[in-house]
């Protein structure tokens, strides 16, 4: 008989961010319950407090952790000898290590299909500008992070870039305060309905994150900018990257990004020089992207001066 796989949840985020009411309201509105019994492992206790009797109804018992070094691989395998579940939801303490549960040994069976980071919208600033490492840790392993309590005033696109800088995988979902998910498209600081999308520094961080994540509404656009060329002499004939130096969160995550470019002259471009480049984009499959994604086809390139600031920004 094969090895049956119990399913695990994992919620992180800091205390009232609203990871409980997130529990129960997968519980009780998305089926779970017809999976079989399960166990919520508790490791802090929010505002809210879980309606252990209404749990009974799914099926579904409480344990509570309430200390970092309880938690460890035998009192999970404690708790699965005694309540033998068919899937485990983890809410997980805000000030923990995630390291801690990435790397316990789970119980024979147990396996970890997604992780989940809860975000109070209204106070996620403040965290990110004075707790800024725990914040990040909170939602660097997560497969989705939902912002609650968002309005029409939310900057939604600042909230997602500020996440892709350390989690390019998460999904980023946005719920109203009246529990309703916000599926507006995000407003851009430049038109792509231009004939030519012209992109300032100060665009070109925002750009190239929403490239990345959503390059099919790029294909057969035409975009301006001021870059960087990447060319040095190994680099595949025919081939370059123009893009510019970013700066994530602090000096130490500064980083290059930008596209691959297809120009047959690309020798006549010096590596580490400064161009203003004019070039369609077209969405093609890509080693470098390890799938599809946009690839630049210059139309015209013209040397550039370099900016007083050669750092561009995600904000």
């Amino acid at each position: 008989m094969a090895n049956r796989e119990i399913p695990v949840y994992l919620f992180t985020g800091f205390m009232d961010s609203g990871k409980t009411s997130l529990i129960q309201d997968t519980l009780f509105e998305n089926d779970f319950a017809e999976a079989g019994k399960g166990v919520i492992i508790m490791c802090e206790d929010g505002d809210v407090e879980y309606d252990l009797e209404k749990l009974k109804t799914v099926n579904f018992s409480v344990v509570t952790i309430e200390k970092e070094e309880d938690f460890t691989d035998e009192k999970l395998k404690e708790i699965n000898d005694q309540y033998k579940p068919d899937q485990v939801f983890i809410e997980y303490n805000g000030t923990w290590e995630i390291a801690h549960i990435l790397e316990a040994k789970l119980p024979k069976g147990w396996v970890m299909v997604q992780a989940l980071a809860t975000v109070d919208s209204t106070t996620f600033d403040t965290y990110w500008n004075n707790m800024r490492a725990m914040m990040q840790e909170q939602v660097f392993e997560a497969d989705v992070v939902i912002f609650n309590r968002t309005d029409d005033t939310t900057d939604r696109g600042k909230l997602r870039r500020q996440i892709k800088t350390v989690n390019r995988k998460a999904q980023i979902v946005y719920e109203r305060t009246d529990g309703s998910i916000d599926e507006r498209e995000e407003e851009l600081p430049f038109d792509i309905n231009q004939e030519v999308i012209e992109l300032s520094d100060a665009d070109y961080g925002i750009w190239y994150m929403d490239a990345v994540d959503n390059y099919k509404k790029y294909n057969g656009k035409k975009v301006k900018f001021l870059a960087l060329v990447y060319n040095p002499d190994n680099l595949k004939s025919g081939v370059m990257v123009p893009g510019r130096f970013a700066m994530t969160c602090c000096v130490d995550d500064i980083t290059f990004i930008g596209f691959k470019c297809k120009y047959p002259k690309e020798k006549e471009i010096p590596h580490k020089s400064w161009i203003t480049i004019t070039a369609e984009v077209r969405v093609e499959f890509a080693m470098e992207y390890k799938g599809k994604g946009p690839v630049l086809y210059p139309i015209s390139i013209e040397p550039a001066e370099k900016p007083e600031d050669e750092l561009v920004y995600f904000t």
